[in-house]
């Protein structure tokens, strides 16, 4: 949909949303600035779920930080409506907004000599898991350097960002594979958790070696969510 700073946001809603019934699951709204964004959208939201016939809360809210002021305020946005699902960075037009010398949206961000999106990548991630929303990654603008883009996508996926958005199908393959743990480690964090099941309910301990590492409580959360992500994505166990 069209962001409140245009005229056709109000428009974009009413008939979108009043039209597409139970279909329709969310609703991605860009640039947001400020919680009163979501706020302003939760409410027209629940108006035209009301006329449409939608249960209370059906649509859920996408919001995209795409400028600097989206950035400072992204604590509060995260917090503003129990309709948001996930947060999604906009590196273009956020690159834009702070004045970054750059052109595209590439790998040589993450090369510079300094690179401020890696205070942005931390800030949103804090804030989106501390609202329990899906964080996600913007679009990576050279569609065929396929290699660069696997590239960028890891600098992401290291800070536990869970996707990425894709332009192409090919970008889509490469980014479902970057973001989805290794069958080795997602074996190795389904034995963790065997292992820290017979600790605490066999051994009555809640910390145990596991070959040359000692794993406990935060070990076993770890490699739930790995477990997690792995199994969202299609991966089966090896069997043993």
């Amino acid at each position: 949909m069209n962001a409140w700073d245009t005229r056709w946001t109000y428009g974009d809603v009413i008939e979108v949303v009043g039209n597409a019934g139970e279909r329709l699951d969310e609703v991605m709204l860009p640039k947001v600035r400020r919680a009163s964004d979501v706020v302003a959208l939760d409410l027209l939201l629940s108006q035209v779920e009301a006329n449409a016939g939608l249960p209370p809360g059906h649509i859920g809210i996408e919001a995209q930080i795409e400028t600097a002021e989206g950035l400072i305020n992204v604590e509060e946005i995260c917090a503003a409506s129990s309709r948001l699902e996930s947060i999604v960075f906009g590196p273009a037009d956020f690159a834009a907004s702070i004045g970054m010398p750059v052109t595209t949206i590439d790998e040589t961000i993450h090369q510079g000599p300094s690179n401020p999106f890696s205070y942005v990548f931390a800030k949103i991630l804090m804030a989106g898991r501390a609202n329990g929303l899906h964080v996600i990654d913007g679009p990576f603008l050279k569609v065929r350097d396929l290699a660069a883009l696997r590239f960028a996508a890891s600098i992401s996926a290291s800070y536990g960002f869970d996707g990425k958005w894709a332009l192409t199908p090919d970008q889509a393959t490469v980014l479902n594979e970057v973001y989805s743990p290794s069958q080795e480690l997602f074996d190795k964090s389904y034995d963790i958790l065997d292992a820290y099941k017979v600790a605490t309910e066999e051994k009555l301990t809640g910390a145990v070696m596991f070959g040359d590492e000692m794993i406990d409580e935060a070990s076993a959360k770890i490699a739930n969510s790995f477990v997690a992500r792995g199994e969202r994505a299609g991966m089966k166990r090896t069997p043993q």
